[in-house]
This record gives C-alpha cells, structure tokens and sequence, in this order.
C-alpha cells in the first residue's frame, strides 16, 4: 500500500486549496468510506458534516447531540484512511470559548485538517433548518480567538474556519452576516470562513469582495437558482460546498430498494445489481475502498506458512 500524506501535507494541501484564484467543490458525507471514494473519484478535500454524522452514527436530528468525544474519535478514523484534507463540523465548539479552546486541542490532535465553528446558540439547529438564533457577535469573536490561540499553541498549520448561520435566523440579514464575517477573520483570526446559505449573487460577490479571508458557501437562495461552479469562481468563491447530497443520496437509493425488495422479493435486488453493472462508473469497490487487498499483503510478510490462508482452494461472494 503505497505511503499516505501526513497531516502537514493535508494541511498544506488545504491552503493551496483556500488560496486558489478559482473555486473547488468539497463534497460532504459521514464515514471514512464516503470519504474514500471522494478520493478515489478525484477530489481534493471532504467534508464531515454533522447533520449526517448525527443521523447516520446516532441515527438523531442535527440538534447538537453529537459530542465532542463522538466526532473526534470518528474523525480520526476518517482521516487515517484518507490522503486527502478534511474538515470537521464541530457545530458550536461544544460550549463557550473555554469548550472551544479544547475541542480545538483534541480535533488538531485527530488528523483532520481544519474545523468549523458556528455562531449559532445552542442548542443548535440544522444550517438549512428554520428556528435558528445566532449568539453575540463579540462572544463568536472570542470563540474565534481561543480557537486561534489553541491552534497557535499545538498545530499552527492546523485550519480554523468560522462558520456564520445569520442568514435565515432571527433578526438575522446580510448586512449582520457580512460585519460577523469580517469580525471573525480581522479580530477572531479564523483562516477562512463559511458563509451560510447566502440568497444572492450580488451579496455573495460583495462578501468575497470585502472578507479578507476565502469564502466557502452554500447556497440558499430560494428566488435565484444556485450558481454554476464558473459562476461561483467568478463571484470569488473558493470552496462550494455540497455537504449533504451524497449521504442522502445513498439513503434514497437503500429506502427505494428496500421497499422494493419488501414488495417483490429478491427480483428487486436482481434488478438493482443489474443496474450498477451497467453504470457508467461500474460498480462501487468495497474491497478497493477499504484497502482489502492490503489484508494479503500483511499476511504473505508476516505470517507462517502455516498461518496462511488457502486462497486457491477456497471462495466466496
């Protein structure tokens, strides 16, 4: 199996990333396998999103469930089997800017390449989700600072970004979304921010026009359809990020099927397999994925000849 990066060079990969003149996509999901294939396809970062790390892990809403020890932990598992950046959702940094300051510790600690701290008060809710309030923006920019004073401490290459939820919140606006941003980078010194279900194209160019750190956004426009990625590069975006879609589409795909199967037997799992045969793409590789074959290669080195495994005269599916 051939040497993965370490977490210096995923770091550094991530910067080169932020400070591209043009936009990148950063797919999101919940486990080290979703991950996996984001890298096998071909791209460059990834991101664990909360929302499906709750639904998928615990199988609860997005509502600040989640601790810090559950999402560290899986964390590191996601990292060490990728070669690729990740960034962590950290929700609201799991408390005040004490709470912060050592979820920093431990996240820089697991591998991953940054986190995301949200200004919202928690109990959280879903970015995307109504019933949102965002705390004072004096006490984010002090979450951002012991955020950056923890980085500075134990991983200076390690990145901060602060996420920032006014759009669609109570009282909320882009005028507050923009001076929050600006604060949390000039004052919070966070690396990059995320700008939280913006509406419109003309607020979107003027907040990477005027935030002197990289935009990442997703969109929530509901009167202006989404941007293309060429539209997003120009306005000045430098991650889109999708942090949802492809868990959810993989549970669409198991609720139909299941269905299917629960109406008409085992024709429904004849049906599908025939259609992943005939994919464009091929069929998904677990065994690839989850580096299976690695399995024969630590066997032949290590193990007696009498511990060995007969292969030849042995299957299975």
């Amino acid at each position: 199996m051939s040497e993965r990066p370490d977490t210096h060079q995923k770091r550094q990969s991530l910067r080169e990333i932020l400070d591209r003149d043009r936009v990148t996509i950063m797919p999101g999901g919940f486990s080290p396998l979703y991950a996996r294939m984001a890298e096998e396809i071909g791209y460059e970062a990834f991101f664990l999103a909360g929302s499906q790390m709750a639904a998928f892990l615990l199988g609860v809403p997005d509502n600040g469930i989640l601790g810090l020890r559950d999402i560290v932990d899986h964390g590191r598992h996601c990292a060490s089997r990728t070669s690729i950046p990740l960034q962590l959702d950290a929700d609201t940094g799991f408390g005040n800017a004490v709470n912060v300051h050592f979820a920093v510790r431990e996240i820089a600690a697991a591998g991953l390449a940054a986190m995301n701290i949200e200004d919202q008060e928690a109990p959280k809710k879903s970015a995307t989700l109504a019933g949102r309030r965002v705390i004072s923006m004096d006490e984010h920019v002090g979450k951002m600072k012991a955020a950056a004073a923890a980085r500075d401490e134990v991983a200076p290459d390690f990145l901060i970004c602060a996420r920032n939820d006014s759009l669609g919140a109570e009282g909320g606006d882009f005028e507050q979304a923009l001076e929050r941003c600006i604060a949390y980078v000039e004052e919070g010194r966070a690396d990059y921010v995320w700008l939280n279900s913006v509406e419109t194209r003309k607020d979107l160019e003027r907040a990477c026009r005027e935030i002197p750190a990289p935009v990442q956004v997703i969109w929530g426009g509901r009167e202006e359809p989404a941007p293309s990625l060429e539209e997003y590069g120009q306005l000045g975006v430098r991650i889109a990020l999708y942090p949802v879609y492809f868990a959810t589409v993989g549970m669409q795909a198991a609720w139909e099927v299941m269905n299917d199967m629960f109406e008409r037997g085992p024709p429904a799992l004849n049906e599908f397999h025939e259609r992943a045969r005939q994919s464009k793409w091929g069929r998904a590789n677990q065994k690839s994925l989850t580096g299976g074959d690695h399995v024969r290669e630590i066997e032949d080195e290590f193990l007696t000849e009498e511990a060995k495994r007969d292969y030849d005269n042995t299957w299975g599916h």
